[in-house]
């Protein structure tokens, strides 16, 4: 495995893999790797033959007040991850490789930004598409890998790659839980073991959610509430929001049908936490 801090020697390490028949995938990531990651990378290694991981706190998707600076770095311990996970290349770019000077160009993505987390964290998703557009343009994957844990995301970069007509495939992977259901992530570490215990009322919530559309519930509201219930039992939670919308278009649903996504924010202290599941409804 090769651990480069510049964009020419990515490059020359990409050009030189592509030239012997690789095909290239990417897994971008801020680190502090864990179990989701490990199953970007797996997925990525199934599919590719050659394998780069970015490595990568990117400040422009971090709002004032935010978590960027106490974000855990844990590099060496991300390294040795890549390493037993037989990735390549890990580019580990400093901001100023990223950004250089006054950074004049960004990615915005309209409407699909707006809603969800777009609510509660402006300009979030301007810094994420714009640090993807340069990371496919520096890597030029074949297709490149992400969770759906952070489905907004997913969808967001879908759709930029969609529209910019980039030559790459957009691979999302399945939520990985703890046994509880609790989404994996690299925020958990900031969680007490009783925020860590509270937080369970998350994919609770969102169970109750899949329970209620299995037995025949069509109204959005109804469930919405349903959620909200078990997400209120537990004090330390705050709620940002609950919401079903439609899975591409992330518009509200209203009534349920086709594929539906529910989604949750919570903050606990100042850990801020998501998660969601997709199901697939027939019309009714």
């Amino acid at each position: 495995m090769q651990i480069v801090e510049t964009i020419e020697s990515v490059r020359a390490l990409v050009r030189a893999a592509r030239e012997d028949g690789s095909k290239i995938g990417l897994v971008p990531t801020m680190g502090a790797l864990h179990v989701g990651h490990l199953s970007l990378i797996e997925a990525a290694r199934q599919e590719c033959d050659f394998v780069v991981v970015s490595i990568f706190v990117n400040p422009t998707q971090f709002g004032p007040g935010e978590d960027f600076d106490k974000y855990p770095r844990p590099l060496e311990a991300d390294l040795e991850i890549c390493r037993k996970a037989g990735v390549n290349v890990v580019f580990a770019p400093t901001v100023e490789q990223m950004y250089g000077g006054e950074n004049l160009t960004w990615v915005e993505v309209e409407k699909l930004t707006e809603p969800l987390c777009g609510r509660f964290r402006p300009g979030h998703f301007r810094g994420v598409a714009t640090v993807c557009a340069k990371l496919f343009n520096i890597v030029l994957p074949d297709a490149a890998y992400f969770g759906q844990k952070d489905a907004q995301q997913a969808v967001v970069i879908r759709r930029m790659v969609s529209d910019l007509k980039m030559p790459l495939r957009i691979v999302v992977c399945p939520t990985v839980r703890e046994p509880d259901g609790m989404a994996v992530s690299s925020r958990n570490k900031y969680l007490t073991a009783q925020q860590r215990n509270d937080a369970a009322c998350i994919y609770k919530s969102l169970a109750r959610c899949r329970q209620m559309i299995e037995a025949g519930v069509r109204d959005a509201e109804q469930i919405t509430a349903e959620m909200r219930k078990i997400l209120e039992q537990v004090g330390s939670v705050e709620i940002e929001y609950v919401s079903l919308v439609d899975a591409e278009t992330l518009e509200a649903a209203e009534h349920i049908g086709g594929r539906i996504m529910a989604a949750v924010a919570v903050r606990l202290d100042t850990a801020r936490l998501i998660d969601n599941i997709v199901v697939e409804v027939g019309a009714q």
